[in-house]
């Protein structure tokens, strides 16, 4: 059965005409009605089930970018990337051969991550390209695999760039998932702390529901196993590990959780650099020295870790480098890896805020 518009007013509790405006974005409406009738409009799947389902090929000159976080350098400089790929472009495009990439600041909704998918599908965007990590929640899973392969399938090209292959996506389905291993980069952190000689080593966590936080922490884990250091659950890595967010704020009360759990900790890895920094400022406010008294690791290699004081032990992701692909594999202007996933490399780059233990 069709849906219409009219369906979409009566589930947002709207007029018609309100509905019009917010798809149209020609007219001003509340942010909560704007809100309430876009989920109307991802509940009933409105454009990919409506008329729009019978256009042709998708033929725009709109890419659309998710991010997270626009302000977080992480997902910064690989939309900045990615955006001078795409709109440096020759091609057919209507306005003089060039595409208008679009970022799409999600603020790790899971909800907003959807509805902006529905809105590009709308506007018949000509790619997509989603940026990091991915939830790990079955149901939004399931939503987004068959999200993209409606795109996917009404001819809009779709690249992953920093997040895994979704089960379902392959082939023809999906131009490319360019995925991290922050899975060995995790890895190759601690091993670096462990031969140092560190055996009390915190570990400053993401989000519990993000596959970067897992994928990192495992390897964190893994490296400890092969030294036989820790264990399972309820064993000291459960104890010495903390959850929060992405954020300074974050790394500096963790910190302090674990300095509370531990106060011979002689090491701390952070889930990225910007949490290494509350970690560093913790540290700095307990009276502590860094690396002389506790070693801090952070990861991703941000364009601060190099200058603060001391310089950040960090694991390099290419992130410039990996966004830039990802715009030119949604501009069709290089040939998609073998089997549609590449791997990027993860690389140890030792500075001064790690030490051997005193």
């Amino acid at each position: 059965m069709t849906v219409t518009l009219a369906d979409v007013a009566a589930r947002a509790r709207v007029s018609p005409a309100t509905v019009s405006r917010v798809l149209n974005g020609n007219y001003p409406v509340a942010a909560t009605t704007r809100e309430r009738v876009l989920r109307a409009v991802d509940e009933l799947d409105y454009v990919l089930n409506g008329p729009a389902s019978s256009l042709a090929a998708a033929t725009s000159d709109i890419v659309g970018i998710l991010v997270n976080d626009i302000a977080d350098p992480f997902f910064g400089i690989m939309a900045g990337a990615a955006q001078t790929a795409i709109g440096g472009q020759e091609g057919s495009g209507r306005a003089g051969g060039e595409k208008l990439a679009v970022v799409c600041n999600t603020g790790g909704s899971p909800e907003r991550e959807l509805t902006y998918l529905t809105l590009l599908q709308r506007q018949r965007a000509a790619a997509v390209v989603l940026t990091g990590g991915a939830m790990e929640d079955p149901a939004h899973i399931a939503a987004m695999s068959a999200k993209l392969a409606k795109l996917a399938n009404a001819g809009t090209t779709v690249v992953l760039c920093g997040r895994p292959p979704l089960p379902g996506l392959g082939g023809e389905s999906m131009l490319a998932a360019l995925t991290f291993d922050n899975r060995g980069g995790g890895r190759l952190l601690t091993e670096h702390l462990l031969g140092l000689g560190h055996r009390r080593i915190g570990y400053v966590a993401g989000p519990t529901e993000r596959t970067t936080t897992r994928h990192r922490l495992e390897g964190h884990r893994e490296a400890l196993a092969a030294a036989g250091v820790g264990g399972g659950v309820g064993s000291d890595q459960e104890r010495l590990t903390v959850h929060g967010s992405y954020t300074r704020g974050s790394g500096y009360d963790a910190t302090l959780e674990l300095l509370r759990r531990e106060p011979e900790l002689t090491a701390i890895v952070a889930a990225n650099d910007t949490v290494a920094l509350g970690a560093c400022a913790a540290l700095r406010a307990r009276g502590a020295r860094i690396p002389e008294d506790i070693s801090v690791a952070g990861f991703d290699d941000l364009p601060f870790s190099v200058d603060v004081v001391p310089a950040l032990t960090t694991v390099r992701l290419p992130l410039y480098e990996a966004g830039a692909r990802a715009g030119r594999l949604a501009m069709g202007k290089e040939a998609p890896p073998s089997g549609g996933i590449a791997t990027i490399g993860a690389e140890l780059v030792v500075r001064r805020s790690t030490a051997e233990p005193r």
